[in-house]
């Protein structure tokens, strides 16, 4: 009787799952729809801050047959799906929720709508200030009588790679409260592991950026000064309560 109590139970929890994911497909899909008749123009968009650095006489070029429809339709894809995080993240809320206590609410969905903000933070970071300063140095780092002519498929794998890169990367203080808050390290502990978190943040510059000094800096001094940011909100973190205390509550 409790087997088939249980086997109910986890059906209705796929079935929850299931209509849950549909609903999130189905928000990209309307925002893919909707942004399909501006896909050239999202990528012009995309690709201004190389445009403005190109010589006069050099344009982007297409090298396969179909990148001209393709990759127009991939960087359209990939901003309906960027866009539809929030209604991702609210759609994995509703599903976790009902099996966290009232503390863990108080502080998810918080966190949530904050590794949200931080990531399209990133995002606009690496469009706003890392792409003008790489590409201006890039271009200009051409030997003479080489034509810069990048493909436009390399150059959105390119961006999208920064995008990601910074995106994830602006993650670092949610990862720090939440290495805080569920107890497996704690405010000291992080403080005296300071000089290894620096060298680690150049390190993971260095190997998700292009191999340029100025895009791996840019990226590894955002992720030290966010780690130092959610190191001092940490230290206003309420505290998690255990088993025994949410029992007795």
């Amino acid at each position: 009787m409790e087997t088939d109590s249980q086997q109910k139970q986890l059906v209705s929890h796929l079935i929850e799952l299931r209509d849950r994911l549909l609903r999130g497909l189905l928000a990209v899909l309307v925002i893919a729809v909707m942004l399909l008749p501006f896909s050239n123009d999202l990528y012009h968009f995309l690709a201004e801050p190389l445009l403005s650095h190109l010589p006069e006489s050099s344009t982007m070029i297409a090298t396969e047959v179909a990148s001209p429809f393709l990759t127009p339709f991939k960087l359209t894809l990939c901003t309906a799906i960027m866009l539809a995080i929030p209604v991702l993240l609210f759609q994995l809320w509703g599903f976790v929720a009902p099996g966290l206590y009232d503390n863990e609410k108080r502080i998810v969905f918080p966190l949530l709508f904050a590794s949200t903000t931080l990531f399209f933070l990133g995002i606009a970071f690496a469009y706003y200030v890392v792409f003008p300063l790489v590409f201006g140095f890039l271009t200009q780092a051409a030997p003479e009588g080489v034509a810069v002519m990048t493909d436009i498929s390399s150059y959105l794998d390119f961006v999208l790679k920064l995008f990601f890169a910074f995106g994830f990367a602006f993650e670092v203080p949610i990862a720090t409260l939440l290495l805080i808050w569920s107890g497996v390290s704690s405010v000291e502990s992080l403080s005296e592991k300071r000089p290894y978190i620096i060298v680690g943040a150049f390190v993971i510059g260095m190997l998700l950026t292009p191999p340029d000094v100025i895009s791996q800096t840019l990226l590894a001094l955002p992720v030290w000064l966010l780690f130092e940011l959610g190191l001092f909100c940490s230290r206003w973190l309420p505290k998690k309560a255990s088993d025994e205390e949410v029992t007795k509550a």
